[in-house]
């Protein structure tokens, strides 16, 4: 069964589960995804900080996961400032003050 557009994010998964199932999705699709600001296209980095190497770009209108997060450089973005950092991937993490969480601070565990 193909995963149809957009079962990655809480609308996609709501449907499914208003037609009954999520059969088919994989843990990633049901995996909540946050936006990341609009107009931006966020620089991912190998650690929390921009002195990491840049591990790639999103594009715009990028939704992210956020696995866990760790404190690092303070950066000023579109939703604040804030020193947190979010690890959407292994080995990849991006700058809190341009995801859209709806909160000031932790909304995932710490990195370890």
């Amino acid at each position: 069964m193909a995963v149809e557009e957009g079962a990655g994010t809480i609308e996609g998964v709501a449907a499914h589960e208003a037609a009954g199932s999520v059969e088919g999705l994989s843990a990633d699709d049901l995996a909540f995804r946050y936006p990341v600001a609009p107009g931006v296209r966020l620089k991912v980095r190998s650690g929390p900080g921009t002195q990491y190497q840049l591990v790639k770009v999103l594009p715009l209108g990028a939704r992210v996961p956020i696995n866990c997060q760790k404190p690092g450089e303070t950066i000023s973005g579109t939703y604040g400032t804030t020193n947190l950092w979010d690890n959407i991937a292994n080995g990849q993490y991006v700058s809190d003050a341009y995801v859209q969480t709806g909160k000031d601070g932790y909304v995932a565990p710490r990195c370890a």
